[in-house]
């Protein structure tokens, strides 16, 4: 699919909460678009729980990412901002004496989006996460121009988190592309198992497939398991570029 053909310049990758599996499915799904041809960037504008003065050197969820996907873009476009503390990033840069500059991230991006046919941007948990004083992650897609695609976990308690999440993202102005579900289990119980029609029904967006546990996964350590190789043969990567088609 040539790049003209898409709608937007980059997918902006969020969460229901923290912790379900954002990262892994951000760069998988990156490095799947390149092996189809799709010159796929990735970026995380911020990142927290990360050593401070890295330099050059990608660490945490930006060296997952990078790796995953085999870009070689210099690490402060990847990520921009690296934080100490493992809390939402306003907040652990008030902790930290620094300030979150947007407009260092905004710039960052507007670079990727002139080398790259499309930039997967990972946020930092759900939407309404503190990125900056008064800044929240759903303002930056807002400034980015980007859609969502939200990833949530399977099991009891996920419909009321996409529910929530959906609506938010809408009642913002953003245009939600569709749900992932990370972590889906070898063996679902009968809540992952029943929970995706209902997801659907109540948020009108659809599921656009789900991306197996692999318990072989470590993004601190940028070790990608088999995750990349299951995501090559996964129609959800069909699934984003229909969404994303002009």
């Amino acid at each position: 699919m040539p790049p003209s053909r898409f709608k937007y310049e980059g997918v902006f990758v969020t969460g229901t909460d923290t912790g379900v599996g954002k990262t892994v499915v951000t760069g998988a799904m990156a490095g799947a678009l390149r092996a189809r041809g799709v010159d796929a960037g990735v970026m995380k504008p911020a990142q927290t729980g990360v050593a401070l003065g890295s330099g050059d050197k990608l660490v945490g969820d930006a060296l997952y990412l990078a790796t995953a996907s085999g870009v070689d873009d210099a690490a402060e476009l990847i990520c921009p901002i690296d934080l100490r503390e493992p809390l939402a990033p306003a907040v652990a840069a008030k902790l930290d004496g620094v300030s979150v500059d947007v407009e260092r991230i905004a710039d960052a991006y507007r670079v990727l989006s002139t080398i790259h046919d499309l930039t997967l941007v990972e946020g930092a948990g759900g939407l309404a996460v503190p990125l900056a004083d008064g800044v929240l992650m759903s303002d930056l897609a807002i400034r980015l121009s980007l859609p969502v695609l939200i990833v949530a976990r399977p099991g009891l308690g996920t419909i009321n988190h996409c529910v929530l999440t959906v609506r938010y993202a809408q009642s913002c102005g953003l245009s939600v592309l569709g749900i992932v579900i990370s972590n889906w289990p070898e063996r679902p119980d009968l809540a992952a198992r029943t929970s995706p029609v209902e997801i659907e029904r109540y948020c009108g967006v659809p599921i656009l497939g789900t991306v197996p546990h692999d318990s072989e996964v470590d993004t601190d350590l940028g070790r990608a398991g088999s995750t990349i190789k299951t995501m090559a043969d996964n129609p959800l990567v069909e699934q984003l570029l229909a969404a994303i088609a002009a």
